[in-house]
């Protein structure tokens, strides 16, 4: 949320941030409740006065009157409150200076390009395929269980997908990153804080009867950790979260519907931290270090993409995609993404920490995808893909730096 004094100071800069993000929120109504607001609070507080003043002399009657004006305005003042809130949840962050101004990812920025995709001599399988033959990934009776978009994982499968967690967790929790396990339902209340649930194509879940959202990843329920709280000790905070995550891909009919790329269900690993403003670029930088060295770790073909203001969404500042080659599409695909929130969402959520002169201030926050780790064997079952010429069958291989978590080096 932007702060009610920023929006009056800087109408045009909220505007045009506004526009370039593509949302649509009604910024001169915003401006007519605040002044109504700013009005009813004056004359609320004047008559609250006046009342302890009637008190103290012990004027009862003009004490009734002023009890019963306040009566009037009080419920006034809470209703143009809530409606004001409420619109302001609409209003996006305002982006960064460097990111670039654009509608939609085809306006996107390559900002380099890591690896050479491998060249094979012999006719490659997509990771659906791969998954059937060599019995990892069932999508058709996941498919008659639950429906379209969901999979059964199975046998090293499901090993690969547990040594990406204990791989990323020792790595992360050697750079500072406390790991957590958050909750995957949350309150509706408490996830509007985040700042995702804002968005007129809402890819959530809800829960019919208790008003719970399922979350889309761990973020929405780490960030709010310290809601309503000053955080003690020294920031940053970091951590590195794993949980399973639901989203129902609005607006992907038709997109990725074999296979795991896309789906309702999935597991992440994520990364938060809570830092001071002053370091929030700093910290940034150091985040998208890190996916950066994951995927150098890994040794996958990537690129690193700035997203345009249009691709932003609403919370976040500036955000980084990086994309990871898959040979059957011939074209690289989302991966793990990094954004930087800045106190956007600490003051939804009123989270603050101490400065040095011990005044409260709202901390900066910040994410960047560990794995999304579906895609991740996606990326992995193709890249890593072999051809045994004496069997006449294909395998597998297991990166190198996860042969120590698996217990083995290939699948065949």
């Amino acid at each position: 949320m932007l702060d009610i004094k920023f929006i009056r100071e800087n109408m045009d800069k909220v505007k045009k941030a506004v526009q370039n993000k593509d949302v649509k929120v009604d910024i001169d109504k915003i401006m007519e409740l605040d002044k109504k607001k700013q009005d009813l609070t004056k004359r609320v507080e004047m008559l609250r006065t006046e009342r302890n003043k009637a008190a103290k002399k012990k004027s009862v009657e003009k004490g009734k009157k002023i009890k019963k004006m306040l009566q009037d305005l009080e419920p006034q003042l809470v209703e143009v409150s809530e409606a004001l809130l409420e619109l302001m949840y609409h209003l996006p962050n305002i982006p960064a200076k460097d990111v670039p101004v654009g509608k939609n990812e085809s306006e996107n920025k390559i900002i380099k390009t890591c690896g050479k995709p491998q060249k094979f001599d012999f006719k490659i399988k997509d990771h659906l395929q791969l998954g059937k033959d060599l019995d990892l990934i069932d999508t058709e009776r996941a498919a008659k269980v639950s429906g379209s978009r969901f999979s059964y994982l199975k046998n090293q499968a499901v090993i690969l997908e547990f040594a990406i967690v204990r791989w990323l967790m020792d790595m992360l929790g050697k750079k500072g990153f406390q790991p957590i396990i958050p909750p995957v339902l949350e309150k509706m209340s408490t996830a509007k804080g985040t700042g995702y649930f804002e968005a007129l194509n809402d890819d959530a879940y809800h829960t019919k009867h208790d008003e719970m959202v399922l979350v889309g990843t761990s973020e929405q329920s780490i960030i709010p950790y310290y809601m309503d709280e000053i955080i003690q000790g020294d920031l940053p905070k970091r951590f590195v979260g794993f949980s399973t995550c639901f989203r129902r891909e609005a607006g992907s009919y038709g997109k990725d519907v074999s296979g795991i790329l896309r789906q309702h269900q999935f597991d992440k690993l994520e990364m938060i931290s809570f830092c001071q403003p002053e370091k929030s670029d700093q910290e940034y930088n150091f985040i998208l270090s890190l996916e950066e060295k994951i995927m150098q770790e890994l040794k996958l073909p990537y690129q690193v993409i700035q997203m345009c203001t249009g691709d932003l969404g609403l919370p976040a500042a500036r955000k980084y995609d990086i994309e990871v080659w898959i040979p059957s599409q011939k074209k690289y695909r989302e991966l793990t993404s990094c954004s930087s929130c800045t106190d956007f969402q600490a003051r939804r959520l009123n989270i603050r920490y101490r400065d040095k002169n011990g005044k409260t201030q709202l901390v900066h926050t910040l994410n960047g995808t560990g794995l999304a780790i579906g895609r991740a064997l996606v990326a992995i079952l193709e890249n890593y893909q072999s051809f045994d010429k004496v069997q006449n069958k294909h395998f597998v291989k297991i990166p190198e730096v996860l042969q120590k978590y698996t217990g083995f080096k290939e699948i065949k």
